[in-house]
């Protein structure tokens, strides 16, 4: 194709030559048309980055045009209602219509394959109950050393941070967890002034860059921690080891992106590059940790201190179990991420490969905490994909007490899964930091929509527990969820992930089988 570009630029410029200057003047104006052509083909044939441009001048750009619109035209015109990526249109179009307040209603039944291994339900009674009659369920955080425990929703905002996320979309989400009354939290990237326009109740998130309680060296800084937690809209504190999305993998904000506001909300010198490791620097062992806790819940005045995780190595997990024990200082609450977590950005061998999934990692949390008899000391909270009423059943039948979530509140705002999270270009203005975009989210509106989308969910499980005959989320067990394992049967999530009894991890002699080898590796006093 490259000779055959030259004999077209030379014939369409010269030609366009030819004619202006023996038959008509006004043929040089073709040359308006025929000279940049040509300019931009030399040019594709001179560059030495794209191999399909060199050898296919002018039309090698229609590959990249291509891949660009690709994702588009695969959400709009191929994906089916219920096999989109990471979410499908069924699950967006729920939170649309929730959030919007519209009716959120199927008809014709079921799209799903209810013979596909996989498939997964709970069965009604027919003693079922009114939702109407039963109260919002609501659960208590904070343990015997907490002072100001936590009556938290079971369906809140998960962590997302100014800086992934714009002011505005921070702001709206604020603001419908005040309108709603349920909790938000803010993301490692500290607590900013937009997280605080609506007072909306918060859960402070401190990660491995101590953003908001920093010291100079980059640790754990007391004194400004002190001062922080005492923030009146802080009603918890989350100490984050891992996120699913991307466990074990830390992080850089670069330099340019560290602006002044930035720099004062994270606590760091503006204009320079500010690493988030993937490991903690105020502790190295299972003791250390809880020894954190500790002092955070003293300094933070008694407010719940917990942490968040991806589980990952089991038997660390179980060590830390095993400090709990040693030490009798317990975290008021626990967060399990799946794996399948979302992120703004991450490698994809991470958010792919690495990371215990949500049901498997939320199940070996509460089993464990059982098994050592802590669960009367903890409350358990999970996120990964919960969209509607059945994911937080299917969850706290699991073990969980309550739920997260981040990409449907995206959703509730607008999101529209562009995917083009990581490149500050959202087209929503929900995660980029252009003002052009982000003025095009209206904080008034999408606030109420945050609110509506969390209070049409939380009624959905009312409706799902009367349903099945219960009155209380706390009446949940895995007896209640079913799953397809093959076309011709059906296991119980109790058959599937069996629950332990409670103190068997206590002693080595009652350490079931199956557990021993982890339980063995599991140690107190290091990872």
């Amino acid at each position: 194709m490259r000779n055959e570009f030259v004999v077209f630029a030379l014939i369409t410029v010269l030609g366009s030559i030819a004619l202006g200057y023996f038959l008509n003047p006004n043929a040089y104006w073709l040359l308006l048309l025929f000279g940049p052509i040509a300019a931009i083909g030399f040019y594709d044939m001179a560059q030495d980055k794209h191999a399909i441009m060199r050898n296919f001048p002018i039309l090698g750009r229609g590959r990249y045009v291509m891949e660009e619109l690709r994702p588009k035209l695969y959400q709009y015109f191929i994906e089916s209602d219920t096999n989109g990526r990471p979410i499908s249109r069924t699950m967006r179009s729920v939170v649309y219509q929730r959030a919007k307040d519209q009716n959120d209603t199927t008809p014709f039944g079921t799209q799903l394959e209810v013979y596909e291994e996989g498939y997964e339900w709970m069965n009604h009674s027919i003693a079922a109950r009114s939702a109407e009659e039963m109260e919002e369920p609501r659960v208590m955080i904070g343990n015997k050393a907490c002072q100001h425990p936590y009556s938290a929703s079971i369906f809140n905002v998960s962590a997302m941070s100014f800086g992934s996320l714009s002011s505005a979309a921070i702001e709206a989400l604020n603001g419908g967890a005040k309108i709603g009354n349920f909790a938000h939290n803010t993301g490692e990237g500290g607590v900013s002034p937009y997280h605080e326009t609506f007072q909306g109740d918060l859960i402070w998130q401190v990660g491995t860059g101590y953003f908001g309680c920093r010291a100079k060296d980059g640790g754990f800084d007391a004194e400004k921690f002190a001062q922080r937690s005492q923030t009146p809209n802080i009603k918890m504190i989350e100490l984050k080891l891992s996120q699913g999305a991307k466990p074990g993998h830390g992080g850089i904000l670069p330099a340019k992106k560290n602006t002044p506001e930035i720099a004062k909300i994270r606590g760091v010198e503006p204009g320079t590059a500010v690493l988030s490791p993937p490991f903690h620097k105020a502790f190295s062992t299972p003791k250390g940790l809880l020894q954190l806790i500790q002092q955070m819940r003293e300094l933070s005045g008694g407010k719940p201190i917990g942490f968040k995780l991806c589980i990952g190595q089991p038997s660390e997990f179980i060590g830390i179990c095993k400090a709990m024990v040693e030490t009798g200082i317990y975290p008021d609450f626990i967060t399990v991420d799946g794996g399948e977590g979302g992120t703004g950005a991450a490698p994809i061998e991470f958010s792919d490969s690495v990371g215990m999934p949500f049901k498997e990692g939320l199940a070996f949390a509460y089993d464990t905490l059982v098994g050592f008899d802590l669960k009367k000391h903890i409350t358990l909270l999970a996120s990964g994909k919960v969209f509607t009423g059945f994911h937080i059943i299917r969850a706290l039948a699991l073990g969980a007490d309550a739920t997260y979530s981040a990409r449907a509140m995206m959703l509730a705002l607008g999101c529209i899964q562009a995917l083009e999270c990581n490149k500050n270009n959202c087209p929503t203005g929900v995660a980029t930091q252009d003002p052009e975009l982000v003025a095009g989210l209206v904080v008034s509106d999408k606030k109420k929509r945050v609110a509506s989308f969390h209070n049409k969910t939380i009624h959905s499980v009312q409706e799902l527990l009367g349903a099945a005959g219960l009155t209380s989320t706390q009446q949940i067990n895995r007896q209640h969820i079913f799953r397809r394992t093959s076309l011709n049967e059906v296991r119980r999530y109790s058959q599937i992930f069996p629950y332990l009894t409670t103190g068997s991890l206590l002693n080595e002699a009652t350490v079931p089988e199956n557990w021993k080898v982890e339980w063995d590796l599991a140690s107190a006093d290091h990872f």
